[in-house]
């Protein structure tokens, strides 16, 4: 498409359908923005963070590396992890929105605020992979989010996305309620390497994403299997991040 006539079509339709915002459906200034109010309500991560998993860390800015006492006491598999929100408030309502309300058009902006979360720490080389959905679940959701977010960031960075790269080998249950124990134990073994696209990881970063990240299972499934594989470093990017493991 000619880029006038795609600039003229855009503009024709932000006339009939004004952008809204992606929470509360108010109108704003630009598409896939947030309204004043909704935006003071989501809570952004910034400041100090676990290099590891992205928890927001007490004081302030510091240069050294900090680590959370999770962290320490069992270090993930992956080398560093970021979130671009916390789970609560405006954050839980995207994350469900995007995850069970069929809003796609969240992952454009979920992408930009995750760039700017783990994008200047990507090697060169760095493969985006989505967290898998078993079939069965792709076929009743119609759609993965992680891997919605996942293209949606490769866009915006330029990193190459593969979004098969992970398969999901058995059916899980839903992890909500669920320890920590009790999650590690459901996952383990849940996701390995693709066999068609395996060899474009070995040797190679890999940019695990998913939508949140609440005791880690699900990435560090994921994160093992890359490793597996043959790939490595891995790192991780979730859209929201639960304050407290559950």
């Amino acid at each position: 498409m000619l880029p006038q006539l795609q600039t003229a079509l855009q503009t024709a339709a932000g006339l009939i359908y004004p952008p809204a915002c992606l929470c509360c459906g108010a109108m704003v200034d630009h598409a896939a923005g947030l309204c004043g109010p909704c935006w003071r309500d989501t809570a952004f991560i910034g400041g100090t963070v676990c290099d590891s998993c992205g928890i927001p860390l007490p004081g302030a800015v510091v240069e050294e590396v900090a680590q959370c006492d999770a962290c320490l006491s069992a270090a993930p598999p992956w080398v560093q992890g970021r979130s671009a929100l916390l789970y609560s408030n405006m954050g839980r309502k995207m994350v469900l929105a995007l995850k069970h309300g069929d809003r796609q058009e969240i992952a454009k902006p979920a992408a930009l605020w995750m760039a700017r979360a783990i994008a200047d720490k990507l090697p060169a080389d760095t493969l985006i992979a989505p967290i898998p959905l078993h079939w069965l679940r792709l076929v009743k959701r119609r759609h993965n989010q992680s891997a919605l977010l996942a293209m949606a960031l490769s866009r915006e960075t330029g990193f190459t996305c593969c979004p098969d790269l992970l398969q999901r080998v058995r059916r899980t249950p839903s992890l909500d309620g669920k320890t920590r124990i009790e999650r590690y134990a459901i996952l383990q073994d849940a996701i390995t390497a693709h066999p068609r696209p395996v060899d474009r990881m070995k040797g190679r970063s890999v940019l695990i994403v998913d939508d949140v990240m609440t005791s880690g299972a699900t990435l560090s499934a994921a994160a093992n299997a890359c490793i597996a594989a043959g790939a490595g470093p891995i790192r991780v990017v979730t859209l929201a991040r639960v304050a407290k493991d559950t």
